[in-house]
């Protein structure tokens, strides 16, 4: 005996085609390809007379798949149980659902769950029988409708069977959590941008204390001090007791109380009788920085009262006074005082100490790279002051 599929033979183990007994075909995992007409042939001898019989049958594949039920929470959900029997006539065949507590029996529609009655219908191709169905309707799902097991049972007196399904919600609209969820991220940076910029400096002292393995140890490179403040010295020019107040207790209560740093301040730490010249030279080799403050009048005289002779180099003092004598005493006055003017009866000074620093700051950060200058501005410099300043230093 053998068969084949159209007018090709069925080979053993081909495909998905095996043979049980030599006289079964069986498919495994059934397809749509599987659809076709399949022909049975069996050769005989008779009385020393060799014959075949064949027979040819048409197989029907029905695809049918189903997934898991899904159902959003307060919608109304049905499901629908076929069960055929093969048969001539009508069968006696029970179709019932349950769920995990017990069978459904209610069939009034005015009920949150009911089955509707059974329905028959009867069926001649490819194979007789009756199909049977009832529906399990759940108006207005509920929390615990669902993750519970409805079973459909079909039971008669040659035997019984039975599917079940699981109802689970329907999946979340994700579009409103990841919405959210972007949101507050936005805002969360937003807020952190601006504690950083409010806090910023709080936040990298704390960071430093926290983690200060991660920041170069200062203590092996010889230095004494973390920064050289440089500032207009009293009775100076670009002088003022807001500038002093700052250097002298606002900078101290702060970076050396509060942040732990070290720093060098003329007239507070300089030793008595030093030269200004050894003094700016060795306090800034042993500093790591220089902060220079500086003020609009850093950059211009308190009251411009001299002026240079570009014939004799002589300083001479200019007077608002319309008397065009000129006693003798004046001009000795105006040679002792070539060096400096009088605002109310205060002595000024050019800050010699001052243009060291700046000189000796300007070497080691520009020539040789050993100085960090951080320029500190204690109030606005307008335009037009920057401008004096500037045609100061160019005449």
């Amino acid at each position: 005996m053998s068969l084949s599929q159209g007018c090709a033979p069925i080979v053993d183990g081909s495909d998905s085609y095996s043979y049980e007994d030599n006289a079964k075909l069986k498919i495994d995992k059934v397809e749509i390809k599987n659809q076709k007409n399949y022909t049975c042939t069996l050769t005989f001898t008779l009385d020393g007379t060799v014959g075949s019989v064949s027979e040819s049958i048409e197989a029907w594949v029905n695809e049918n798949y189903s997934l898991t039920p899904q159902a959003p929470i307060g919608s109304t959900f049905s499901q629908l149980c076929q069960v055929f029997v093969p048969c001539v006539g009508n069968p006696s065949v029970d179709v019932l659902w349950s769920d995990q507590s017990d069978f459904l029996m209610e069939t009034n529609p005015s009920e949150r769950v009911y089955t509707s009655e059974k329905l028959t219908r009867s069926e001649t191709v490819p194979v007789k029988g009756v199909w049977m169905e009832r529906v399990l309707t759940i108006s207005k799902l509920q929390e615990k409708d669902y993750n519970i097991n409805y079973t459909c049972h079909a039971s008669s007196a040659r035997g019984k069977s039975q599917r079940y399904f699981t109802l689970l919600p329907t999946d979340p609209d994700m579009r409103l959590p990841i919405g959210m969820i972007l949101g507050n991220v936005a805002v969360l940076f937003i807020v952190s941008v601006i504690i950083y910029y409010l806090f910023k400096v709080d936040i990298v002292l704390c960071f430093r204390r926290m983690f200060p393995v991660f920041y170069t140890n200062t203590d092996s490179d010889g230095k004494l001090y973390d920064a050289y403040v440089a500032y207009s010295q009293p009775n100076t020019e670009g002088f003022s007791n807001e500038v002093e107040a700052f250097v002298l207790h606002t900078l101290p209560e702060v970076l050396e109380k509060a942040c732990g740093y070290k720093l060098f301040i003329a007239g507070r730490d300089c030793m008595p009788g030093m030269a200004i010249v050894d003094s700016v030279e060795e306090n800034i080799q042993a500093s790591r920085r220089l902060l220079l403050l500086y003020t609009a009048s850093t950059f211009m005289r308190k009251r411009l009262t001299s002026s240079i002779s570009s014939n004799n180099n002589n300083i001479t003092k200019s007077s608002d006074s319309r008397d065009s004598t000129e006693n003798s005493e004046s001009k000795k006055e105006n040679d002792r005082s070539s060096n400096m003017s009088f605002d109310g009866g205060e002595e000024i000074y050019p800050d010699s100490r001052q243009q060291l620093e700046r000189l000796a700051a300007m070497h080691r950060s520009l020539l040789e790279g050993s100085l960090k200058v951080i320029l500190v501005e204690l109030e606005e410099i307008t335009p037009a002051q920057l401008a004096l300043s500037q045609s100061r230093c160019v005449t």
